[in-house]
């Protein structure tokens, strides 16, 4: 008899993780059955905001994979509409109940993969039933709010509550379907995935397409009449909306995990180690914003939901499962976004994060352009280097710039992968010419300042 995968969870990491395990094993010798409480598979959540905003037309350019190619191509049985509500590890079964009829079904397991996501911050000043509130945490959020904005009477006024990558991004997004959009963040700047310098840079942009942002501001209550929201209440005042949209911030979706008996870490994502194993359970796999994982440069654990990072875990659990070998070695923390036209990047430690971690560093921002000063199109670019020390190794990364600045990020991640210090990175080998970089490119530039920052300090 077959063995029996069970996978909880049909997007980015379960479904890498069942289509690695079916590459490896057939139906013969492993039956895969993949539970999802959505309407799809494998999309590009990180694309919601594009749909929304229209600059990617249709929903399903943001489909990877649908539910019938994995029946027919991987011979997965994928199982759309029903939520697993229990895990049984000592019968080796889990319960699911069909979200549109069906009643509930058990299922046993050979295997077990956890790869349930992250659930938005929902505060409890959002549950009054009030139509017109959104969360952007899945395709199936995204098509309810893009439904909304094409209702009748349509929206004009929008609140974004919280200014992290999802609520500038869909501020952006409000802004260009021509909403007029306040942002409310309650601390005192949106982007706080970067320090407070380099955010101001994206404040200004922001401001600058008509974006009303008010920090400081926690939101206290909502306003609704005839069951639609009518306005957001803060300590202000209300700001009149018509469509409120949630950007909060996320948690690991580890509750059933933890009912289950499954080990959680600090941060309430599942332990799992470098094989994306769950230790002291046999058999039991997790993978995806569901788990913790360990940060490189601080050494601490940290959650970090990123698509980048559940498709890698996924694989992982995958092959492991299917007889190979693989490992997840943990992250840096790099991530990008496009916010107005202006582009951010980061990677490793911000300030507060070095301080945290108990190192001492310099730090240094550089100002510099994309591409030679005298080439059209030159635009401005700032990169914030952090360095330990007195030895000079890299510890984080920030560019803000108009244009070609995010991907230069990833010059810094490797050498940030690969413990340099920015003495190394002065002297590395980087592509010129003027259509596409300075002579000294902005990375150099700023690994320049870096070096001459440490020598100040050691004097």
């Amino acid at each position: 008899m077959a063995e029996r995968l069970i996978v909880v969870g049909g997007d980015a990491a379960g479904m890498a993780a069942a289509s690695q395990a079916r590459r490896r094993r057939d139906r013969d010798d492993l039956a895969i059955v993949a539970f999802e409480r959505g309407h799809f598979t494998s999309y590009s959540a990180c694309g919601i905001p594009y749909w929304i905003s229209g600059v990617v037309p249709e929903r399903d350019q943001l489909l990877a994979r649908d539910p019938a190619t994995f029946r027919e191509e991987f011979d997965i049985d994928v199982r759309l509409r029903h939520e697993v509500t229990g895990i049984d590890l000592e019968r080796r079964e889990i319960v699911a109940r069909g979200l549109d009829g069906g009643g509930e079904v058990r299922e046993a397991f050979d295997t077990l993969v956890y790869a349930a996501g992250a659930v938005p911050l929902t505060p409890a000043w959002a549950h009054t039933g009030a139509r017109g509130v959104f969360g952007v945490q899945t395709l199936d959020d995204g098509a309810a709010l893009r439904d909304w904005l094409e209702s009748e009477p349509a929206p004009r006024r929008a609140v974004v509550v919280g200014g992290g990558y999802i609520g500038v991004e869909m501020a952006e997004a409000l802004i260009q379907r021509g909403l007029s959009v306040n942002l409310v963040e309650r601390g005192d700047q949106p982007m706080s995935t970067v320090d407070g310098d380099m955010a101001e840079l994206v404040t200004d942009a922001m401001r600058g397409v008509g974006i009303q942002i008010r920090t400081g501001l926690p939101v206290t209550g909502l306003e609704e009449r005839d069951g639609r929201v009518t306005a957001v209440v803060t300590a202000e005042g209300p700001i009149p909306a018509d469509v409120v949209v949630l950007g909060l911030g996320v948690r690991p979706n580890a509750s059933l995990a933890e009912a289950a008996g499954l080990p959680l870490g600090p941060t309430g994502g599942i332990r799992t180690d470098r094989r994306m194993r769950v230790p002291g359970v046999s058999g039991v796999w997790a993978a995806g914003d569901c788990v913790e994982t360990l940060h490189l440069v601080s050494g601490m654990p940290v959650h970090v939901p990123l698509g980048t990072h559940a498709n890698k875990q996924g694989r992982v659990a995958g092959i492991n499962i299917g007889g190979g070998y693989a490992t997840f070695p943990g992250v840096i923390g790099t991530a990008v976004t496009k916010v107005c036209g202006l582009e951010v990047g980061r990677t490793g430690l911000r300030e507060r994060d070095a301080r945290a971690a108990g190192f001492e560093f310099v730090s240094v921002v550089a100002e510099s352009t994309n591409r030679a000063g005298y080439y059209p199109g030159a635009r401005s670019m700032t990169v914030k280097l952090i360095a330990e020390r007195p030895c000079g190794r890299l510890l984080g990364a920030q560019i803000v710039g108009w244009s070609e600045a995010a991907k230069r990020i990833d010059t810094l991640a490797v050498a940030l992968w690969n413990g340099m210090t920015v003495d190394d990175m002065t002297a590395l080998d980087l592509g010129y010419a003027p259509p596409y970089a300075p002579v000294w490119d902005p990375v150099l530039i700023a690994a320049r300042k870096a070096v001459d920052a440490l020598a100040g300090a050691g004097r």
